[in-house]
C-alpha cells in the first residue's frame, strides 16, 4: 500500500520505517531541510533498537523515501499519518497549530479519496477539528482516522511491529475496513484490533497514559 506520513519525529519515524519494512511504499514528509539532508545520507535522530537495520534496509529496497513536497506526498498516497508535535501551550492545552495547518494544506491538495490519519497525542475532538478544516476547502471524498501510538521509547519498533493493540477510530466503514487490512500484518500472533468511533479513540490515549503513570506511582 502506498502510505505518507507527514512528521519524521520520534512516532513518525517508527511509523514510516515499520510501515516501509513491511512491505509498504512510504512517503516521508518534513519541513526541516537539515532533518531530510540527514535522512537521505542514512542517519536518523533518535536511537530504538532494530530501527537502524530496517531504515536501511527499506531505503535500500526504495520502499521509504523523504521529502518536503507534501503535494506529491499527497498525490502518490492511499494514508496519510499525521505525526505532528502538540506540544503544550502556556495554559497547558495541547498546541493543534501544526496539525490544523498541515490539515488545511492537505485539503488544497486532494484529488481522490483520502484516507487521513491522526497518530499525533490531541485532545477528544480533534478528529472533528481536521475533518470540518479539510471540508470546508474541499468536495473531495476522504475520512479522518484517529489512531493513536502506544509506543514505549526503548521499546518502539517492537511495540509497532507486535502491538498490545491497534485502536482506530473512524465513524466510516470504508476507512475502517482500509485501516484493519494495513494493520492485520502486524496482529497475527493474535492481539486484537479494537476500533471505536473517533472521540472514544482520541480519549483511550490519554485513559493510556494516566494509567500508566498511576502504575508508575504504585511502584514508586
Amino acid at each position: 500500500m502506498n502510505i505518507s506520513v507527514i512528521g519524521t519525529g520520534y512516532v513518525g519515524l517508527v511509523t514510516g520505517t515499520c510501515f516501509a519494512d513491511s512491505g509498504n511504499k512510504v512517503i516521508c514528509v518534513d519541513n526541516n531541510p537539515a532533518k531530510l539532508e540527514s535522512l537521505k545520507k542514512g542517519e536518523i535522530p533518535i536511537y530504538e533498537p532494530g530501527l537502524k537495520i530496517l531504515f536501511d534496509r527499506s531505503v535500500r529496497e526504495q520502499r521509504l523515501e523523504f521529502t518536503n513536497d507534501l503535494a506529491y506526498a499527497v498525490k502518490n498516497s492511499e494514508f496519510i499519518f499525521l505525526c505532528l508535535p502538540t506540544p503544550p501551550g502556556a495554559d497547558g492545552q495541547a498546541d493543534l497549530s501544526f496539525v490544523k495547518g498541515v490539515a488545511a494544506d492537505i485539503a488544497e491538495l486532494l484529488e481522490d479519496y483520502r484516507v487521513i490519519i491522526n497518530k499525533s497525542t490531541v485532545p477528544v475532538g480533534t478528529a472533528d477539528a481536521v475533518r470540518e478544516i479539510i471540508s470546508a476547502k474541499t468536495d473531495v471524498a476522504f475520512d479522518v482516522v484517529s489512531n493513536p501510538e502506544f509506543l514505549r521509547e526503548g521499546a518502539a519498533v517492537d511495540d509497532f511491529l507486535k502491538p498490545a493493540r491497534v485502536v482506530i477510530g473512524t465513524r466510516s466503514k470504508r476507512a475502517e475496513e482500509s485501516l484493519l487490512q494495513l494493520y492485520e500484518p502486524f496482529v497475527r500472533s493474535g492481539n486484537p484490533m479494537i476500533v471505536l468511533d473517533d472521540r472514544s479513540s482520541e480519549l483511550t490515549k490519554y485513559a493510556a497514559n494516566s494509567f500508566s503513570a498511576t502504575n508508575i506511582s504504585f511502584m514508586n
